[in-house]
């Protein structure tokens, strides 16, 4: 296409003379307008007016804690949710409920609900000739129930319980009487259908009561019938007879052992006693005795006596002798007496030894009849079960009953609704509102021709101007020819100007000033090379670390393959990293770790074998894109890799980075040609000394004279 046709197409729209269009036709609008108004006006104040007013129900349960079945939880309470509302606005408007309230208030002697009444001469024509369906062939309470459907409107407050019902009526009073009618309505039927349900469940109880009455006489029957047939008598703690006697003799039975072998202890003390020829006053069982309490008491004023005879007489003399005999006397009588004892201890313990036999006899008839017995409790236990379930179930339903029965004899069934507001009679029009539709018609047509006016200016063409790309276009063809014409084929070729290698607008090669430019990029990924290897790695460790101060979320790749940046960041001499991660033996949170002087983290090259690990490289872009969600940036140290091979490791924010130790010579600046040479115009570097890989500053504003 040539550029003359190419201006014929191209226009613009001349504003000044769209608005210069309606200036002019502006009475021609205003007119247009009035008259459309004035048509809308004449419709409007012919229109019957109709008036709107509402009435307000609140749903809730009516249920008080005095009235309130007892055993009524609140659990068990029925739950006024926004399900039950929406019911509820069905429940009013039903066809039911409508032919109640238009019969209660004759809206059928209304013209504005039957329309066979005050049927205009036109309308009766068109239904003679057949045009216009005749009204009066619908029944007179469907006729009604239709124009009240129209006029009515039933609707839920949201987040509440409340329903609204609005009446729209060309009678003030009927808008009014209708809501309130059918609310007062709806409420009523609410009640007498609760009192009606209070006297279903009442004659249903009652029927349920007198069948359980008699399965409870029945089931009580078989428990006594099956006790006695079987002598399951019950003593205390409702216990079977057999079993409450084996427990208690086997109580007796138990003392009666402990008493024997008390018995036995006594007299095996008292027999080592006398055996042993020990002192017998000490043993509890002779001290008890009074003729041994008697020979004490005498024994104790013999001591004394031959004590004070001892004192003035010499050991042979008669009346110490006499004492002395006296004293072994006493000891004989008391020793006889400890023998008295043991024997009444023997005897003792025999008959406590008949009686334990005795019991033992007794026990082992009971066992048997306990058992017996037990296996007989099983059924009667079943009995018993199925008597007290049915007696419960009786209590239930009675107790129900009498609630029922209650409620049914004295009329109370509260409705779960109430009328909060009722309906008023209005005293303004609903609709139409003149005023307001006749300024809103007067201002949409005043719009509408407005714009049909610019419509019909921007087609006639008048409002379209040539553009100004059109004209430069055209201008620039002439003179585009004519300088041709003046060269002819003299005119020198161009020849295209050599492009300086590198060329950077700042002089500071510093890893802080490199990882500004990377924030500022909005970079997510970088990649670090170097042409002086692994000892390059020392500006990718410095660049993450500063990053890390910097606030943002840093770790550092190490794919060296000789882990010079893992090293430098970890404690450990061989952690686990990328190559665990490569072949599946390791997960991120360990091969993550941690940097020992700042807050970056670093994934070491790893353990695993490098060749295996080689066969999973396709791996590595996945990898580095799940760490650029969970990181804000991501330091790839690739060492002496060409830049050609790391084509796979580039994202959408990915920045190359050249990293250089020590003072840029010939090696490097060739390395950074070949980097531009293969499209990496846009490269950042990071110098640093070759002694301490501390950041370089250079001094030469231009990027490519530090390699002159």
């Amino acid at each position: 296409m040539s550029a003359d046709s190419r201006a014929s197409v191209d226009a613009d729209i001349d504003i000044v003379r769209l608005f210069g269009a309606l200036w002019r036709d502006k009475w021609k609008i205003v007119l247009v307008s009035l008259l459309i108004t004035g048509v809308m006006g004449f419709l409007l104040a012919s229109m019957s007016p109709t008036f709107r007013a509402d009435s307000r129900v609140l749903i809730e349960t009516s249920e008080t804690i005095f009235t309130r079945p007892q055993d009524e939880t609140g659990a068990g309470q029925e739950v006024v949710d926004q399900e039950n509302v929406a019911s509820q606005v069905e429940i009013i408007t039903s066809t039911e409920l409508l032919n109640q309230v238009a019969l209660d208030l004759n809206l059928a002697q209304y013209a504005e609900f039957d329309e066979t009444k005050g049927m205009g001469v036109l309308k009766t024509a068109l239904i003679m000739i057949g045009l216009a369906s005749d009204p009066s062939r619908i029944p007179v309470e469907k006729r009604v129930l239709e124009a009240m459907r129209e006029r009515l409107d039933v609707f839920a407050v949201d987040q509440s319980r409340v329903i609204v019902i609005q009446f729209t009526s060309e009678s003030a009073q009927l808008a009014a009487d209708v809501p309130n009618a059918l609310a007062q309505a709806y409420v009523s039927m609410e009640s007498s259908a609760r009192l009606e349900s209070t006297s279903e469940a009442t004659r249903f109880l009652a029927s349920e009561i007198e069948q359980l009455q008699e399965s409870v006489r029945i089931a009580e029957r078989r428990v006594a019938d099956y006790r006695a047939a079987n002598e399951l008598f019950v003593g205390q703690n409702d216990e079977v007879l057999a079993t409450q006697q084996l427990s208690e003799l086997s109580s007796e039975l138990s003392r009666v052992r402990a008493d024997r072998s008390s018995l036995e202890a006594r007299v095996r003390s008292i027999e080592s006693a006398l055996n042993a020829g020990a002192a017998l006053d000490t043993l509890p069982d002779v001290i008890a005795s009074p003729l041994v309490g008697g020979l004490n008491g005498q024994r104790a004023l013999l001591n004394a006596q031959a004590a004070d005879l001892a004192t003035t007489l010499l050991p042979n003399h008669p009346r110490l002798k006499a004492v002395q005999a006296q004293l072994a006397d006493i000891d004989t009588q008391i020793r006889d007496q400890a023998r008295k004892v043991l024997a009444g201890l023997r005897n003792e313990a025999d008959i406590a030894q008949e009686r334990e036999t005795e019991l033992e006899r007794d026990l082992n008839t009971l066992k048997a009849a306990s058992a017996r017995a037990n296996d007989q409790a099983v059924e009667l236990n079943a009995l018993e079960r199925e008597a007290a379930s049915q007696r419960e179930l009786l209590e239930t339903y009675l107790i129900r009953f009498r609630e029922a029965q209650s409620r049914d004899e004295g009329q109370y069934a509260p409705a779960k609704a109430r009328l909060i507001s009722g309906a008023t009679v209005p005293f303004e029009v609903h609709f139409p509102k003149l005023v307001p539709l006749v300024i809103g018609v007067f201002v949409g047509s005043l719009v509408l021709v407005s714009l049909y006016t610019l419509m019909a200016e921007l087609l006639s063409g008048r409002a379209m101007v040539p553009s100004a790309r059109a004209s430069a276009a055209r201008s620039g063809e002439v003179q585009a020819n004519a300088d041709a014409g003046e060269m002819g084929e003299h005119s020198p070729s161009m020849e295209t100007p050599e492009t300086p290698l590198t060329h950077v607008d700042d002089t500071n090669y510093s890893a802080p000033a490199a990882a500004d430019q990377l924030i500022d990029r909005g970079a997510t990924r970088a990649l670090v090379v170097s042409p002086d290897g692994v000892a390059g790695s020392v500006n990718a460790v410095e660049l993450t670390r500063y990053l890390a101060t910097e606030g943002m979320r840093a770790v550092l790749v190490d794919v060296t393959g000789a882990n010079a940046s893992g090293r430098m960041m970890t404690v450990d001499k061989r952690p686990v990293g990328l190559t665990d991660l490569l072949v599946s033996k390791a997960s991120y949170g360990e091969v993550i770790h941690g940097d020992v002087n700042s807050d970056a983290h670093v994934m070491p090259t790893g353990r695993a074998n490098a060749t295996m690990a080689a066969r999973s490289i396709n791996r590595l872009p996945m990898i580095l894109d799940a760490m650029e969600n969970a990181y804000d940036m991501v330091i790839v140290d690739c060492g002496a890799a060409p830049v050609e091979a790391l084509e796979p490791l580039f994202g959408n924010q990915t920045e190359l980075v050249f990293s250089i130790v020590g003072k840029p010579g010939a090696d490097a600046k060739s390395a950074v040609d070949k980097v531009i040479a293969a499209g990496f115009d846009d490269l950042l570097l990071v110098i640093s000394d070759a002694d301490n890989g501390a950041p370089q500053r250079s001094e030469n504003p231009v990027r490519s004279r530090v390699f002159a």
